[in-house]
């Protein structure tokens, strides 16, 4: 009898120390484990799979502007998800009209038309599609966009510059090739 209150006991304790996820955190594990990227795009989560609320993409586009480019996305996700969109910064400092020197990106999912059926593979695709196909109609970087739009062969040289780690409009840029 008294083995089985010891047993009782632990089970409770196991019970107690075992953490409940949250609702974000469920839709979010859900949402991991359904990704499909594309291939030039992957995951980590630098704080170990214990964290699923904070994860980095890795995104190398194969063709465009930026083709050749390994550009590093951080996101944030809240407590919110899916209610909130998720945070996301570009870690890598970029030349594009999108997205502004201090990694603050401008994409309409991220924002005014987030809806909780949309999900981590939507905005990652969403990424990739300004890589793909930047927008100098809704800029975060406005010279970068007035380029894009009056000069797209100056812009194209003013991207491979930044990429290869040099200046454009007395901007430093890192190599991210």
């Amino acid at each position: 009898m008294i083995k089985l209150f010891k047993v009782k006991e632990k089970q409770r304790a196991n019970v107690t120390n075992t953490k409940k996820q949250t609702a974000a955190e469920l839709r979010l594990h859900k949402d991991i484990s359904e990704l499909n990227l594309p291939k030039s795009c992957s995951i980590t989560f630098p704080d170990g799979k214990d964290d699923l609320m904070n994860f980095e993409v890795l995104i190398r586009p194969d063709e465009g502007y930026y083709e050749g480019g390994k550009f590093l996305f951080s996101f944030q996700v809240s407590p919110h998800y899916p209610h909130e969109a998720p945070k996301v910064k570009c870690k890598t400092k970029i030349y594009h009209p999108n997205i502004d020197l201090e990694g603050n990106v401008c994409l309409n999912i991220l924002r005014e038309d987030w809806k909780p059926v949309l999900n981590i593979n939507t905005v990652v695709y969403g990424l990739y599609h300004l890589f793909t196909e930047p927008n100098y109609e809704d800029p975060l970087n406005h010279d970068a966009a007035a380029v894009l739009r009056d000069n797209p062969m100056l812009f194209a040289t003013n991207v491979k510059r930044a990429m290869a780690g040099g200046y454009v409009c007395h901007t430093s840029f890192t190599r991210c090739t």
